[in-house]
């Protein structure tokens, strides 16, 4: 049931209208652990960091059942650094600084360790990053997800489409969808993303929830109702970490399981935005999660007489 993630290990300065924080630990890949961890072990990382990435973050992440033999950690650089403010309605941010540091020549080197894992996360790196991964596997894993952003498009776009034909699922956001399609209706975009290669899309709507689309299904799932949201920071790779964790407990990668698993990864994106960075995702129990998901399930449970 191992499971390769590949992504960023960062520090981020975040402020949001609750507050702000100077420096903290995150990048895609510390969140697509944490959530994963959750449900399935070893996952396994390949990232890259420099010499100020603290020990303390590593053991921590070792403690869950984490890998980190895959990790590069370069001694006379610093560490990929991101800072962002985020507006009143917490949809917008403004990206201040984005430092890549150790990241701008990173080329991921897959361990003899982890050939054979079954599940790969792809994390929003440059598509030919993401390719370079996939060719280093010499036995295909059983489910392959991608992330990426309207960045990606705007410059490497080709190369998009070459790693999306090598993909069983895309993740991307409602905005993404429709610039990668060149549609508006998200459902003609799907479609056309479809084609492109990927045999399941999801795409993310953020406090409007998730569509899971696979040949001519589809479907929506809720987003649950948050009084407050802290640091929306993390929450989709924490989404994307919950679900593809899921899978790989699961070992099912059915569609009829892939709702399951978008129920699970917002119910885990649902605990990352109540706090700073990863901070709540590092205190939450399996029961504060079995709760949640309950939550989500009674968001769209009904009976109804047909008349």
């Amino acid at each position: 049931m191992s499971l390769i993630s590949v992504g960023s290990m960062a520090f981020d300065a975040i402020e949001t209208p609750f507050g702000k924080v100077d420096k903290i630990v995150g990048g895609a890949n510390v969140y697509i652990a944490y959530a994963a961890s959750y449900f399935t072990q070893p996952v396994q990382l390949v990232s890259v960091v420099g010499y100020d990435f603290e020990q303390s973050e590593m053991d921590e992440l070792k403690s869950r059942g984490v890998q980190l033999e895959g990790v590069e950690i370069v001694k006379d650089e610093k560490s990929f650094f991101w800072s962002g403010k985020y507006h009143l309605d917490m949809n917008s941010r403004d990206t201040l600084v984005t430092d890549l540091n150790v990241l701008a020549n990173f080329k991921p080197v897959v361990p003899e360790s982890y050939q054979g894992a079954e599940f790969l996360m792809l994390g929003n790196l440059a598509p030919a990053v993401q390719l370079s991964v996939i060719k280093q596997l010499t036995t295909r894993p059983k489910l392959i997800v991608l992330d990426t952003m309207n960045f990606w498009m705007d410059i490497a776009l080709e190369d998009l489409k070459i790693v999306l034909k090598e993909v069983d699922v895309l993740m991307v956001n409602d905005s993404e969808a429709r610039q990668l399609s060149g549609d508006y209706s998200l459902v003609k975009a799907a479609k056309k993303i479809l084609a492109m290669g990927p045999k399941f899309l999801v795409i993310k709507k953020g406090e409007h929830g998730a569509l899971l689309f696979h040949e001519n299904h589809v479907f929506s799932a809720p987003a649950l109702p948050l009084e407050e949201v802290f640091d929306p920071t993390g929450a989709g790779d924490t989404f994307a970490g919950g679900f593809i964790g899921y899978l790989a407990k699961t070992q099912d990668i059915s569609f009829n399981n892939m709702k399951r698993a978008i129920i699970v990864g917002s119910s885990l994106a649902s605990f990352c935005v109540e706090k700073f960075g990863p901070n709540r995702l590092k205190e939450i129990s399996k029961q504060d999660i079995d709760e949640r998901i309950s939550q989500f399930v009674n968001l769209a449970n009904f009976d109804i007489e047909l008349v």
